[in-house]
């Protein structure tokens, strides 16, 4: 039976890939940035991690700000899906201005090119791409489930989520889901996936645990 706890992995079935073996996809979640902790993060993931790595950044209190405005504005989640993507781009913009060494990119192409020159990528999600790809515009479909999308596409071999909330023990995607730690399309995107998935507390994202797996 799957399982998910803090630092456990999850495999899936075989995806089509196109990256060497050892890349990472490693999502933080937009309430680091919210709480302040985005940088201690991303530095610890930096120390663990020095290459072979693609960052993908939350909305943050950017994404916050577009559901706000579709709430007093009414626009269509067409256009909600679109400021959104904006929001994780801003995010990039922020979390690159905290890491110099790392380079943004917006398309697959572009990531695994500068992957292959041996760089660190940030991620900055290209909204016709993502639509040329059939993702659904819709609040279900978060950072989550693009960082997902995006180690489906790389062929990575993990796929880390930062997160400011508790993980409960034993709990497998759906649960996560339900919970709402993880965004309601998550395990749909996750359920054709070979990578290894790790959700983990940004507390113990240093735990001997976690380092060990």
């Amino acid at each position: 039976m799957l399982r998910q706890s803090l630092g456990d992995d999850i495999g899936f079935t075989s995806v089509d890939g196109c990256m060497k073996a050892g890349l990472r996809v490693i999502k933080f979640g937009g309430s680091l940035e919210c709480s302040g902790t985005l940088k201690s993060c991303m530095d610890k993931a930096a120390a663990f991690y020095r290459e072979g790595c693609v960052w993908v950044p939350g909305g943050g209190d950017f994404a916050e700000q577009v559901r706000q405005a579709q709430q007093r504005w009414h626009f269509d989640d067409i256009t909600a899906h679109a400021m959104a993507l904006l929001a994780m781009r801003q995010m990039a913009l922020l979390m690159h201005s905290m890491h110099r060494d790392c380079v943004l990119a917006e398309s697959i192409a572009d990531t695994v090119r500068q992957l292959d020159l041996g760089k660190s990528v940030i991620w900055s999600p290209d909204v016709n791409e993502l639509n040329q790809a059939g993702v659904p515009a819709s609040w279900e479909v978060t950072s989550d489930s693009l960082a997902a999308w995006l180690a489906v596409r790389l062929g990575a071999d993990e796929l880390i989520l930062i997160k400011s909330a508790e993980i409960p023990q034993a709990a497998d995607v759906n649960k996560l889901a339900e919970l709402g730690i993880v965004d309601r399309a998550f395990p749909g995107f996750t359920k054709k996936a070979r990578f290894k998935i790790r959700v983990v507390n940004k507390e113990k994202l240093i735990s001997p645990k976690f380092l060990r797996k």
